[in-house]
């Protein structure tokens, strides 16, 4: 008999490292994860399993596919939206064909064991594509209809992903004679950025926000790549793992959509630059505009709407940009780097 295991990809990034947090802590304790790279020990204590490997490599996928019997997949793996600019063929390689590869992986489990694989996908505020500054600032919050036309290969990576989504749980192979729909369960958030206390930033266009922090408690300069006035959405690594939970227990009857926008904060950089100084007078934090990165910036809203999120699974953020700040990124980065 095959073993029950949920199974995690890119589980030694940042988002793999808090799910791997947050499941142990619930008692779970059957966690694959698949990574490029060797997991740390951190994740290598609370997994029942790690495998280096590519998620591009059918080979792999489908020894994990005779191994194990999989409950749930989240999918984390991806190639981060300032890497994917750099290299377009590769990230959809990884962030397409890949989601693809894990979605085929889904099917093929829910059609053996008789039942649903639920499917999570972190997608993100990449996805819109506001044309203008001056419409960005005049549009205010947006809702998840809105403005979908990305400029970056990240954003359309993400976009086709939610749609592949929506394929595999409603019209997969809708002309076979075996009814698929609802087999694979494909359940999405389209995350702000993103800052963590406990991992270093690792290739995202919104990490200026915690790169300036860690630099800041580590004594180190910062030059800000983006201008002070930019304005995006943001959220502690906390409540993205928290969005997740609650998402993920959410009885399927209760999801009116497949893909939910979710917010806390969306401090300007120099308010959340102010933020920093509080706690780090001494911060030496420079601004030096990218020019490239500050438009992809500019094509993102300064706000979302996540209503239908806090309807359909009861969504709300713990944390704000003055508890983000007392509660959990000062005490963690404290206690990383030994500073008080």
């Amino acid at each position: 008999m095959r073993k029950s295991i949920i199974l995690i990809t890119g589980v030694n990034g940042e988002i793999g490292h808090g799910l791997v947090r947050s499941l142990h802590k619930l008692g779970v304790s059957n966690i694959i994860g698949v990574d490029l790279v060797q997991a740390d020990d951190f994740v290598q204590e609370r997994a029942q399993d790690c495998m280096i490997g590519n998620i591009l490599d059918k080979n792999l996928l489908d020894r994990i596919n005779a191994q194990y019997e999989i409950e749930a997949i989240y999918h984390m793996a991806a190639l981060l939206s300032t890497r994917a600019e750099f290299s377009p063929v590769i990230a959809h390689e990884v962030n397409v064909d890949g989601t693809l590869n894990l979605l085929d992986l889904a099917m093929e489990q829910a059609q053996s064991q008789g039942k649903p694989v639920t499917f999570f996908f972190p997608s993100s505020i990449a996805v819109y594509g506001l044309p203008t500054l001056e419409e960005k600032l005049s549009a205010g919050a947006i809702g998840e209809d809105d403005y979908r036309h990305p400029q970056t290969m990240y954003g359309c990576n993400k976009l086709y992903c939610e749609s592949l989504g929506d394929y595999y749980s409603h019209y997969f192979k809708r002309l076979s004679v075996t009814e698929s729909k609802g087999r694979v369960d494909f359940r999405s958030i389209r995350f702000p950025g993103i800052i963590s206390a406990h991992t270093l930033p690792a290739g995202g266009t919104s990490d200026y926000v915690p790169e300036m922090l860690h630099a800041a408690a580590r004594g180190e300069r910062y030059d800000c790549f983006v201008r002070q006035d930019a304005t995006i959405p943001f959220m502690t690594m906390t409540d993205a793992i928290r969005a997740i939970e609650l998402l993920m227990a959410a009885p399927p009857d209760a999801l009116t959509q497949i893909v939910y926008n979710v917010k806390a904060f969306n401090p300007s950089v120099a308010e959340f630059l102010s933020k920093v100084k509080e706690y780090y007078p001494e911060a030496d934090i420079g601004f030096i505009t990218n020019d490239s990165r500050q438009s992809i910036i500019d094509s993102w809203p300064e706000d979302v709407i996540d209503n239908q999120a806090r309807i359909d699974w009861g969504w709300e953020a713990i944390h704000d940009l003055d508890k983000a700040f007392s509660e959990y990124l000062i005490p963690e980065i404290r206690s990383r780097y030994g500073n008080s």
